[in-house]
């Protein structure tokens, strides 16, 4: 603790440019809907993210992973930056965040 690590001030970074990632249908960004599960910065790899989608079959799943590439590029343009998508868990409300919840009214 106290000791400055660049990999946390990077994966905090990222983890805030991927909260502009808004899911379309739902209208609340993929950190509070509990879509995004890992986020890891290594120099030699650069950043990659574990995410998921609220339904394997989602219509905007290629659009929204676009847009967190598009997003973390935004913030780190020079970096190697991968989005995986995963389905292990499987996405589940439990995952949305309070900020989430009180915007989908649960």
């Amino acid at each position: 603790m106290g000791i400055f690590n660049e990999e946390n001030e990077i994966e905090s970074k990222t983890y805030d440019a991927l909260k502009k990632v808004i899911d379309p249908e739902i209208g609340i960004n993929i950190v509070d809907l509990g879509l995004v599960y890992k986020i890891e910065y290594k120099v030699e790899s650069g950043i990659s993210v574990e995410m998921t989608l609220s339904t394997p079959g989602c219509p905007m799943g290629d659009a929204i992973i676009g847009n967190a590439e598009s997003e973390i590029k935004n913030v780190f343009p020079d970096e190697k930056i991968t989005v995986e998508l995963v389905w292990e868990p499987a996405w589940k409300t439990d995952f949305v965040s309070e900020a989430g919840k009180k915007a989908l009214g649960m």
